[in-house]
This record gives structure tokens, C-alpha cells and sequence, in this order.
């Protein structure tokens, strides 16, 4: 569950380099490959958070 949870900081995190790499240089490619990485941690995220959901009701 650490490792989980430090790999979705970590996605979090290359995601705000994207963007500040994107405000930096103007680049439409960073902006791009920030929202698909984001895209995708936060929908790890709400699936990893739906798991333990799942497990505390059952």
C-alpha cells in the first residue's frame, strides 16, 4: 500500500513538471503528456481508493 501510494505522488508530481515545463517553454507537447499523466494517476488513484472502500464494507 506505501509503494502504491508513492507511486501516485511521484505520477502527481511528474505531472507538475509537465506543466511547469509547458509554462516555461511554451511547448504544446509537455501540456499534452501532463493531462495524459494525470489522466491516468487519478484514475489509479480512484480505483485504488475504491478498493479500500470495498474492503472496509465487506
Amino acid at each position: 500500500m506505501l509503494l502504491f501510494r508513492w507511486a501516485i505522488l511521484l505520477l502527481l508530481l511528474v505531472a507538475g513538471v509537465c506543466f511547469a515545463f509547458y509554462a516555461g517553454t511554451g511547448q504544446a507537447k509537455y501540456r499534452r503528456i501532463g493531462w495524459i499523466v494525470l489522466k491516468w494517476t487519478l484514475l489509479a488513484a480512484f480505483g485504488f481508493f475504491a478498493v479500500l472502500i470495498a474492503e472496509r464494507v465487506a
